[in-house]
């Protein structure tokens, strides 16, 4: 276990859970150090604020030394790392992040929240009901959250609550991370085939998550979405003294563009709308039930819950238009988004814009995936930079071929971020709703800076 005496090194501390970590050790009286070939906002304020930014930018095997109590390695940084080389010479231990947290909640009731879309959400919901009845509990989730401070917390507390992710663990751990954790309530949200440069078959993509549920222990629970035919299919499996429990949608209306859970307490409005919210909302219910919530206090908590940041998250509005963004880039994502905004604004058109970022959404392989997942938007548009796909090391592609992947002839398609800009700005937006979705910065634009100027005569 770490003490106040230990020595911490971070190879590759920007990264936005690495950072976080750091900011958690360093709280708790941990000498942190750290490095990285490139730091962005906010990882860089925050580490900033708390004086644990790298003086320079890079790697150097002489932040490693004998003194150190260990060295935890980010995804980010590559197998040939100076600095890993270095830890490896001195016999240093190293971890990957997962592992870390794994070793400082040996003794805790792991909670992970697994799934290709929606386990940042479930995550928050829980961390949220707990916080609001005063619980004393532990938490690793991937977006800031109103009301906590940092996105990673270790103590003394018996419990965690983990957000789950199934990407690779490091450069030299081919295992995903969700594995590392050793969960005794799992659960799993959904699944839909991302990633294809670790995980280049959809078979191979959803082995994962069966290893997933197959690593639940004797008298632990597997809780999973059954309106999801593949999380029903991996979940709803015989296993050994293991609880299967299945969750739905939960029901609810919407009223004048807001939404109302239905409960048998009567109606509750929420702040966060889409079915895949409402199944959210069930699948975090789930979970605190199984750990010491009740029913009752589920609802008079999730009122208040106000969404994880970039998470169908409202940038801006007047009385005739609302500017929304979200971390959407994967297929099932994306249409699941845009409907959600749709069914909920819908006496108003919807322009939604998507920007191909990650290794996935940019390969030729993966493009046909997005086949028909913007039918709910009104007016579509797509977004690539041409010098990430260089720097991915990708075969270019065209716009062509992007509007022949997604089969809308309407769809609108720009590989210039300064045209995109001038496209939405030239608009005229009443009645119109606008989402930007990504996992990327859109070339540096700001989102609210173009949603303050185009509803600058609000």
């Amino acid at each position: 276990m770490i003490t106040k005496e230990s020595k911490i090194h971070f190879i590759a501390i920007g990264g936005s859970v690495m950072h976080s970590l750091a900011l958690a050790l360093h709280q708790l009286g941990v000498i942190v150090t750290g490095s990285d070939d490139m730091i962005f906002e906010p990882s860089k304020g925050r580490l900033n604020s708390k004086g644990l930014l790298p003086e320079d930018v890079g790697w150097s095997p002489g932040r490693i030394h004998k003194g150190l109590d260990a060295v935890i390695l980010g995804m980010h940084a590559k197998e040939d790392n100076p600095e890993l080389a270095r830890a490896r010479e001195l016999n240093v231990p190293v971890y990957s992040y997962p592992d870390f947290i794994y070793l400082q909640s040996m003794n805790k009731q792991r909670i992970v929240i697994a799934g290709s879309h929606g386990k940042t959400t479930i995550t928050s919901m829980i961390i949220h009901v707990l916080n609001y009845w005063k619980r004393s509990f532990d938490y690793v989730v991937g977006a800031q959250l109103e009301g906590i401070e940092n996105t990673v917390k270790l103590s003394d507390d018996p419990i965690i609550i983990i957000e789950g992710d199934e990407y690779l663990t490091s450069a030299i751990d081919k295992t995903p991370k969700f594995l590392k954790y050793q969960h005794h309530i799992g659960l799993v949200s959904g699944v839909a085939w991302d990633h294809i440069n670790v995980f280049p078959t959809i078979d191979e993509y959803v082995k994962q998550f069966d290893l997933f549920a197959d690593a639940t222990p004797k008298a632990g629970s597997l809780i999973y979405c059954e309106e999801d035919d593949l999380a029903t299919v991996i979940c709803g499996k015989q296993r050994m003294d293991v609880a299967s429990i299945p969750y739905q949608e939960h029901s609810s209306i919407i009223d004048n563009e807001h939404t109302f859970l239905q409960t048998d307490h009567g109606p509750i409005a929420v702040q966060v709308f889409g079915r895949h919210n409402m199944q959210n909302f069930s699948g975090a219910r789930s979970v605190l039930l199984k750990i010491g919530i009740t029913e009752e206090q589920f609802y008079q908590a999730i009122p208040s819950f106000k969404g994880a940041r970039n998470r169908l998250e409202l940038v801006k509005k007047n009385s005739y238009t609302a500017i929304f963004k979200d971390y959407a880039h994967a297929p099932s994502k994306l249409a699941a988004t845009t409907k959600a905004l749709k069914e909920q604004f819908q006496d108003r058109m919807l322009v939604a814009c998507i920007e191909l970022h990650t290794y996935s959404s940019l390969n030729k392989k993966f493009l046909g995936q997005y086949s028909d997942s913007f039918e709910s938007a009104d007016q579509p548009i797509v977004y690539y930079n041409p010098q990430i796909i260089a720097h991915k090391n990708l075969e270019p592609i065209t716009k062509e071929e992007v509007k022949a992947a997604f089969n809308r002839k309407d769809l609108l398609v720009f590989d210039d971020i300064n045209e995109l800009e001038h496209f939405l700005l030239k608009q005229n937006w009443e009645g119109k709703n606008l989402l930007m979705m990504s996992s990327g910065n859109y070339h540096n634009l700001s989102i609210k800076v173009l949603s303050d100027a185009i509803l600058q005569d609000s």
